[in-house]
C-alpha cells in the first residue's frame, strides 16, 4: 500500500462549499458534530482516505470489517453546500499528521473549497452545563466575523495551542491558500459531550449560514445528563441507585 490511497467513489458539483472537519478528540465533540450533519441531511460518500499512518487495524461490525480510513461526505441539499470530513481514527506521529492534512487539502482543492472548519473540543477539566464555543481563525477578518455569532477568542487559550488534525488544517491550510477557523466546545474531558457538539453546531450555522435540527443530539445529551448526575452523586458520596457504573465513555 502506497502512504495515501484516495478512493473516488462520487463527484457531485457543489458550490463554493466549505470543508467541515470532525475527527475523534475531547469530548469526541467534533465527530459528534460532524456525524449529526451526515444523519440531518441527505449526505454523498464521495472520498475515502487510506493512509499506512492510521493505526493498523480495522473496525467490525456485525461480522463486516473495514480499514482504518476517513471519509469525506458531500451534502447539497442544504442551504450551503458542505464537505464533511470524520473517521474514527488520526494520524498515530507527528509526521502522520502534516501527511494526512496535506491529503485532506488535496481533496478540498478538487471541489474548490471556499473555507475550512474544524471542529472539536477544548478541556475544562470539570463538568459544564453552559458550553461556550472558543475559537481560533487564520485572518482578523474571519476572528470579527466568528465574534459576532457568540464564538469567544481568549488570550492564550486554548493553552498548548490545537494539535491534530484541526490545528493543522488552519496551519497548512493557511500556507496554501484557505481561510480556516477551529471552532471549539468546552468540554470536561473525559466524557463524551453531546452538549458541547450542539453548542459548536449552533456557532457553525450561524457562521456557515444553514439550518439543522438537533433532535438526536437532544436525546444524546440526556442520556449523558442522567450519567453526569450520578457522577456527582458519587462526588458527593451519595448513593447512585446504579452499583454497576463501571465504565463511561
Amino acid at each position: 500500500m502506497d502512504a495515501f490511497d484516495i478512493e473516488t467513489l462520487a463527484d457531485p458539483s457543489l458550490e463554493s462549499p466549505v470543508l467541515v472537519e470532525g475527527l475523534p478528540g475531547v469530548g469526541h465533540v467534533g465527530k459528534l458534530a460532524a456525524e449529526h450533519l451526515l444523519e440531518e441531511f441527505d449526505a454523498t460518500l464521495v472520498r475515502r482516505i487510506y493512509s499506512e499512518h492510521f493505526p493498523p487495524q480495522v473496525t467490525v461490525e456485525d461480522g463486516r470489517t473495514t480499514l482504518a480510513c476517513a471519509e469525506v461526505h458531500a451534502i447539497g441539499d442544504a442551504d450551503r453546500d458542505m464537505l464533511v470530513l470524520t473517521g474514527d481514527h488520526q494520524a498515530a506521529d507527528g509526521p502522520g499528521h502534516y501527511r494526512i492534512t496535506g491529503a485532506f487539502l488535496d481533496v478540498a482543492d478538487e471541489f474548490d473549497v471556499e473555507r475550512i472548519y474544524a471542529l472539536g473540543g477544548v478541556p475544562t477539566g470539570e463538568l459544564v452545563d453552559e458550553p461556550s464555543v472558543l475559537g481560533a481563525a487564520t485572518s482578523a477578518t474571519l476572528v470579527e466575523e466568528l465574534e459576532g455569532v457568540g464564538v469567544e477568542f481568549r488570550e492564550k487559550e486554548p493553552a498548548g495551542g490545537i494539535v491534530g488534525v484541526s490545528g493543522l488544517l488552519l496551519g497548512l491550510g493557511e500556507r496554501r491558500g484557505f481561510e480556516a477557523a477551529c471552532l471549539m466546545g468546552e468540554t470536561s474531558g473525559y466524557l463524551v459531550d453531546p452538549k458541547s457538539a450542539r453548542a459548536v453546531l449552533e456557532a457553525l450555522q450561524e457562521a456557515a449560514d444553514f439550518e439543522v435540527g438537533y433532535e438526536a443530539l437532544e436525546d444524546r445529551a440526556e442520556e449523558m445528563e442522567e450519567v453526569v448526575t450520578r457522577i456527582r452523586q458519587m462526588e458527593q458520596g451519595a448513593p447512585t441507585g446504579d452499583e454497576d457504573l463501571r465504565y463511561i465513555g
